[in-house]
């Protein structure tokens, strides 16, 4: 080691150095309530449940989107319509109850993939916190999508991109 090193002094100028030249670079972080962040288009946040252009729920209970879980945690309990609720859901059966434990869930998409009706599938807004575990289990009410006859502009902005039109050149991608 040479005079210098031993009195550091030149390692506390090279350290100080590198604190200077951070000052200058761009911030990672965003003010958020203001800002809002980028994601990418593949993003997969909370699951909703979707309903048809005339506010029937689509999700006919069949089970596949529960048993392509890995991680199980959608559960579902199936009914069959009654008379007179024609108004309500597309087909003969629909889910009575269903859940998502979001303690569970690790966001893969399995269930948006497995499911033949697109009566579910994972938006672009986060899961919110909470503080008690009870919090985290979403009942058929959280999940499913507002009404677009009775509240239109909630249900578009819960379609996201989804309710965009696709390009030309997207669609002839995506059928070649």
């Amino acid at each position: 080691m040479t005079w210098v090193e031993r009195l550091y002094l030149w390692n506390i100028a090279r350290g100080m150095l590198i604190t200077f030249t951070h000052i200058f670079k761009k911030k990672g972080t965003i003010s958020y309530p203001e800002q809002k962040r980028k994601f990418s288009p593949v993003f997969r946040g909370l699951q909703i449940l979707n309903r048809d252009e005339e506010g029937r729920e689509r999700c006919t209970a069949c089970g596949l989107c529960a048993v392509a879980c890995p991680a199980e945690a959608i559960t579902m309990e199936g009914a069959e319509r009654l008379p007179g609720e024609e108004h309500l859901y597309r087909e003969e059966k629909y889910a009575a109850k269903y859940e998502i434990n979001m303690l569970r869930c690790i966001f893969c998409g399995l269930c948006e993939e497995a499911c033949p009706k697109d009566a579910i599938y994972l938006s672009e807004t986060f899961a919110p916190s909470n503080y008690q575990r009870k919090g985290f289990i979403y009942e058929k009410e959280d999940l499913l999508i507002p009404n677009p006859i009775t509240n239109p502009e909630e249900y578009r902005k819960a379609l996201g991109n989804r309710a965009r039109p696709k390009s030309g050149d997207e669609i002839t991608n995506q059928t070649a």
